[in-house]
C-alpha cells in the first residue's frame, strides 16, 4: 500500500529541491537581465560626475563653455575667480 509516494517519500524531497533550484535559476536570470540593462544604458550623468572629479576647475569650466552651458562672460568670470 505504498500508493504514489515512490521509495519512502524521496519523490517529494526531489520535487522540493527541484523547485528551489528552479526558483534560484529564475532569480539569477532576472538579476542578470537587470545588470545587463543597467550596464548597456550607461547613465551619462553618472559617468560625467565620475570624470569631473579627476579634472581641474579650469578644465570643467572650459568643457562647460565648449558645450554651451555657460556664456563667454560666465567663463571669463570663472577664470578670473580662479586666478587663471
Amino acid at each position: 500500500m505504498m500508493g504514489n509516494f515512490g521509495y519512502g517519500g524521496t519523490g517529494w524531497i526531489g520535487m522540493i529541491i527541484g523547485s528551489i533550484v528552479s526558483i534560484a535559476v529564475l532569480i539569477g536570470l532576472i538579476l542578470l537581465v537587470v545588470w545587463a540593462v543597467r550596464r548597456m544604458s550607461g547613465n551619462p550623468a553618472h559617468l560625467e560626475s565620475r570624470n569631473l572629479t579627476s579634472q581641474s576647475a579650469k578644465d570643467i569650466a572650459q568643457a562647460r563653455y565648449a558645450k554651451g552651458e555657460i556664456s563667454r562672460d560666465e567663463y571669463q568670470q570663472i577664470l578670473s575667480d580662479l586666478g587663471r
